[in-house]
């Protein structure tokens, strides 16, 4: 992992490895790069067997300001998935990316079979939530905010379009047409986030927490993680996941045919003043 540009892997200490993400500069914005780091790192993480627990965090003041969007070269990673046509032109090359290094990812993401936590701070926007909502514990300093305003660029939401699990369905439909974010406190009371921390705080207890996890035997917390898992595939999580995929694809088509390009043109600039807000819901 020494060549990693945007992923610093920490290595296992008393059964807890530590994947950041290294992009401050970026406001941790995620390039094609940066996610096959990631999921390099937690492949070796998964493989190391002194490894029982996963957590992820990030250098800077805000875990990530989602999708780097001045992000456009060509695909030169191998691929992980089976998707294939990346360079074909079209929404079929645009589709076979996406299905690879965003719901294909986190679905990948999502069933590893350890625990994996995840230390937030500060602004997680748009594709920030594809880094947080396919692990299983979410531990938030105070400061934290929780957005996805991409109906803004004529999208119905994020490719890894968990939201009505994670906050109910009323919510995810306030969350998706006002763009607003939820604060740490909100996503606690609704079953988003574990624990709000302050932000001194937040890496040692989050640590604490994942050293404590790790005295579990790993048959048990496999088996634990396994059943929950099972239980929201059997709500029907994974068709939901592919369908909402499709529908995005549809708004990015729409796009095309309008305005010649994949997103909404005067999104980019709506979502990024409503990054500045200081408080949410301030109309």
């Amino acid at each position: 992992m020494s060549e990693a540009q945007f992923i610093r892997y920490e290595g296992v200490e008393r059964g807890v490895a530590r994947v950041v993400l290294a992009r401050p500069d970026k406001r941790n914005a995620q390039n094609k790069a940066m996610l096959y780091e990631m999921n390099d790192a937690l492949d070796r993480a998964c493989q190391d067997d002194e490894c029982k627990v996963i957590v992820i965090a990030a250098d800077g003041p805000d875990f990530s300001s989602g999708h780097d969007l001045k992000d456009r070269e060509p695909l030169s990673q191998t691929p992980v998935g089976t998707w294939g046509g990346f360079r074909q032109p079209g929404i079929e090359g645009h589709w076979s990316y996406e299905e690879e290094v965003y719901l294909g990812f986190c679905w990948r993401w999502r069933n590893i079979p350890k625990p994996t936590m995840v230390q937030v701070q500060g602004r997680v926007i748009a594709g920030g939530l594809m880094l947080v909502w396919p692990f299983d514990l979410v531990i938030a300093s105070e400061d934290a905010r929780f957005s996805d305003p991409v109906v803004a660029f004529g999208v119905n939401g994020v490719e890894y379009f968990a939201h009505p699990w994670e906050v109910g369905v009323r919510k995810a439909k306030e969350m998706l047409f006002t763009g607003e974010a939820i604060t740490a406190e909100e996503a606690k009371s609704l079953g988003m986030v574990n624990h709000v921390v302050s932000g001194d705080e937040l890496e040692s207890f989050t640590m604490a927490m994942a050293e404590h996890i790790a005295k579990q035997p790993m048959v048990g917390l496999k088996l634990a993680k396994q059943s929950v898992n099972q239980m929201q595939d059997a709500q029907g999580l994974w068709p939901a996941l592919q369908a909402a995929m499709s529908l995005q694809h549809m708004g990015h088509a729409h796009e095309r045919l309008i305005h010649q390009r994949a997103i909404e043109p005067k999104g980019e600039a709506a979502i990024r003043e409503q990054a500045k807000k200081e408080q949410p819901n301030e109309f």
